[in-house]
Parts: structure tokens; sequence; C-alpha cells
């Protein structure tokens, strides 16, 4: 018993949980967006957002802005989601939404896509 706990000390001081974990990196995947697509006009209030899943991707950071994230108004939602839906219900107007996924160690780039609502 003492040897076992001497090897599990030493184990411990030599060993991280990152060393006993590989995270694939998917810093160079895409976020495939399906909904709403690029400067598309939402005839609905509520807005569906959908995107294909990322292999190894553990989160997804949304955002969405109002008009746009370089002239933004405001920021309507700034989120981290475990699935590939979300929705929101929005004015009237013109938005810009990005998404990106996460995993413990890596994300890939936003996904950036303008649309507009109307009643």
């Amino acid at each position: 018993m003492k040897k076992n706990l001497i090897v599990l000390f030493f184990f411990c001081c030599f060993f991280t949980c990152d060393d006993l974990v590989e995270v694939d990196d998917i810093s160079n995947e895409i976020v495939t967006v399906l909904a709403p697509s690029d400067n598309v006009t939402v005839t609905s209030t509520t807005v569906n957002f959908a995107w294909e899943n990322v292999e190894d991707a553990d989160h997804y950071k949304i955002q969405i802005a109002r008009p746009s994230f370089e002239a933004a108004q405001e920021i309507i939602i700034d989120s981290i989601l475990t699935t590939n839906r979300y929705s929101k219900t929005l004015e009237s107007g013109d938005y810009q939404w990005r998404i990106k996924a996460t995993n413990i160690e890596f994300e890939t780039l936003f996904t950036t896509l303008n649309f507009s609502v109307e009643e």
C-alpha cells in the first residue's frame, strides 16, 4: 500500500490533467450556418438561429448586434450555448450575428452574417 501511494505521489507531481487529456485543435474549422443566412429578411419577430455542429466542439459563442458589430447601437445577446440552435424575439430592423465553436483549449474564428427582421 505504501509503495502504491509513493507511485501515485510521483505521478501527480510530474503530470497534470492537461497531459492526460488530448484536446483536438478546432481552430481551423469553420462553423457552417444554416439560418438565418447572409443578407436574408426574416418575416417573423421570432428568429431561429441554427448551425452545423463542429466535431470536438464543446460550446458555441453566439453574439447578435444591432445594426452591426462595427457600428453597434446595441449588443442583443452574447452567450455560450451547448446546442447548435437558438431562438430570439427581435424587433424590426437590421442585425448582424456571429457564431464560433470552442472547446477547452481551442476556438474557431467567428462566422458573421447580416440579416433583417420585418414584421
